[in-house]
């Protein structure tokens, strides 16, 4: 693929690959900070040097375990320091990373292991390495299985003791920009997962590229960030990448239970999150304001939030009235939601999903200003964000230098640059499918503005057509009823059918505050399903989602089911997204329901 007409900020030698970034950080800076580990209540610091020192022995103990240039090492486990040491010591050692997901089932690791033909894997804990021994017979390529939480780094060190300095140095410089770095399988939301393989060009140059595009996040003095979301996906992974090169403080949290405190004792000044995050960061924040007796307050500090926000984009700006009021707002409500991601971020990276102009209005207008984009497996997460000093809400912003975007005449978004990956693993048909001619079709639909900004409007491969012929992107409605506090899940569905009907399920977390916010007692999803108060709720809800979109495209009937969609039921993958095909299979029943004759022509619900 010929990149030479999207141009570069940042020229890289062939010669480049993932050890170079290691390699500069420790000429400009080796006792500078890269990491801070968790320990014993504390962050405790760690160097450059001692960061590179640790990689050095744990790829020496590869070496030792038979792992050869251009074999594949798996690593399964949850986002935490240890995983990205095992990366660079694969990196360091000539291997290809390969990532899996901790919450995988046995057969799910089994066809990993076997397509990407793993040699050796390192898993975080017992209950990996369990579900591993049940397909281990069947994956003969594998040779050694380590548990991080039984030393595994301390093992490779001890096992590569005798291997030379020499040997890794040489390895480290074996692999050119176009060799591959990594295959990652994609989440699956239907079929088998198929794995995409990232070359080291994808990684480097499109972090050396987008650190000096956009400086005020990733070039800023004192930079740090908390990765949280996993390191399997490519979206944490480029960040993690992208923290090496920008000379970023790096740390990890492995449990969303204890994310709050992590960020309150980190204090990383940006984040990285999908969607879902930030609607329930404001779900629980005017749910606790409900609880403390300050709802009205917040619910004024938020509007004026979003009003000032919106003000910054006019001509004119903000009011001095809306400046005053806006100023009081901080000091009675802003502060305090500030001072739970650590008092000092001042920017997040939202991609994943469309977050909604609400809440980007909401957060920049608070103090927090979140920088959306957009990408996906095969681009090396991002393609297009936005930046501080180019913003546009609502869009995923503007491509990132030597990243390519196009729109076909039937609406989908086309990639090309040096950011695409080369290909499926051991799937050439699926490859040659992927892309029309030098371009790779995403399978997403958006519209290019007069400016380059890209915005997002749905899947092409979830395009409802109803009986009438109106073509439906479900995504616009399902984004805005998942705001809700109540709403976890949301899933429209009306295809060949008269009119659109959703599926929807309750938040088990949003849905006591919500209740002690109308003071009603406390009460199961089963039986909030069927409370007036709660379908009244939901009523409203779907008719504030409607007012997005036509009459024909709006949603009529509404069911509200029994259980949410999660990652262990398998209705989630692992990066949050709903498996549509699956829920349309499964819960097909429920859907006839909304279709069935009904006699209540007022209620959306039935």
């Amino acid at each position: 693929m010929d990149e030479s007409t999207i141009p570069l900020r940042v020229e890289l030698p062939l010669a480049t690959n993932l050890n170079t970034v290691i390699a500069d950080r420790l000429r400009s800076g080796p006792d500078d900070v890269f990491a801070e580990v968790p320990r014993d209540g504390a962050w405790l610091p760690v160097t450059v040097r001692e960061f590179d020192a640790a990689v050095v022995a744990a790829a020496k103990g590869l070496v030792a375990l038979g792992v050869g240039p251009g074999d594949s090492v798996g690593i399964m486990s949850r986002t935490r320091y240890e995983w990205t040491l095992l990366d660079f010591a694969a990196w360091a050692a000539g291997a290809v990373p390969v990532p899996i997901y901790e919450t995988s089932s046995a057969e799910q690791v089994q066809w990993i292991l076997s397509d990407a033909a793993v040699t050796v894997l390192v898993v975080e804990s017992a209950e990996n390495a369990a579900t591993v021994a049940e397909v281990r017979d069947q994956v003969p390529a594998c040779r050694e299985v380590l548990v991080i939480d039984d030393d595994a780094v301390g093992r490779l060190t001890a096992a590569g003791a005798d291997v030379p300095d020499a040997e890794i140095e040489r390895r480290r410089s074996l692999a050119t920009l176009d060799d591959i770095a990594t295959i990652i399988y994609t989440s699956g939301t239907t079929g088998r997962p198929k794995g995409a393989e990232l070359t080291h060009r994808n990684f480097v140059s499109l972090t050396t590229n987008t650190v000096p595009e956009v400086p005020e996040v990733f070039a800023a003095p004192g930079g740090r960030t908390l990765l949280f979301l996993p390191l399997a996906h490519v979206f944490a992974r480029f960040v993690e990448v992208l923290a090496i090169r920008s000379g970023t403080v790096l740390a990890h949290s492995p449990d969303i239970r204890t994310l709050v405190d992590d960020l309150g004792a980190f204090r990383p000044t940006y984040i990285l999150a999908v969607p879902r995050v930030f609607e329930k960061v404001y779900n629980s924040a005017e749910q606790t304001a409900a609880a403390g007796g300050k709802l009205k307050i917040f619910r004024w500090a938020a509007a004026t939030a979003i009003r000032w926000s919106r003000a910054l984009d006019t001509a004119k700006g903000p009011s001095a009235w809306l400046s005053v009021q806006h100023k009081v707002a901080d000091a009675l409500v802003y502060g305090k939601l500030r001072a739970k991601l650590g008092g000092q971020t001042r920017y997040a990276v939202s991609g994943g999903g469309p977050l909604g102009e609400r809440l980007g209005h909401f957060y920049r207008g608070i103090g927090l200003t979140v920088l959306e984009g957009y990408g996906l497996t095969e681009t090396t997460a991002p393609t297009c964000v936005n930046r501080p000093a180019a913003l546009r809400i609502g869009t995923v912003g503007l491509q990132l230098p030597g990243c390519g975007v196009r729109i076909a005449p039937d609406g989908e978004i086309l990639l090309k640059g040096h950011h695409v990956f080369r290909g499926y693993h051991n799937n050439p048909q699926a490859t040659a499918e992927a892309f029309d001619g030098e371009w790779f079709r995403t399978g997403d639909l958006g519209s290019l503005d007069d400016e380059g900004f890209l915005r997002i409007t749905g899947r092409k491969k979830e395009i409802i057509v109803t009986a009438a012929g109106k073509n439906v992107a479900p995504a616009v409605l399902e984004d805005r009823l998942r705001a809700h506090a109540l709403v976890s899940q949301c899933v429209v569905v009306g295809d060949n059918r008269p009119f659109i009907g959703a599926l929807v399920t309750l938040d088990p977390e949003g849905l006591p505050g919500w209740l002690s916010m109308h003071g009603k007692e406390p009460m199961s999803i089963d039986e909030a399903r069927t409370d007036p108060d709660v379908l009244a709720a939901l009523d409203e809800a779907v008719t504030r989602a409607n007012k997005a979109v036509s009459r024909a495209e709006s949603i009529r009937k509404f069911t509200v089911l029994d259980k949410d969609f999660t990652v262990e039921n398998g209705y989630l993958t692992p990066s949050l997204k709903f498996k549509r095909a699956q829920v349309l299979r499964d819960f097909a029943p429920q859907i006839e329901t909304l279709y069935a004759p009904s006699q209540d022509r007022e209620s959306l619900h039935v």
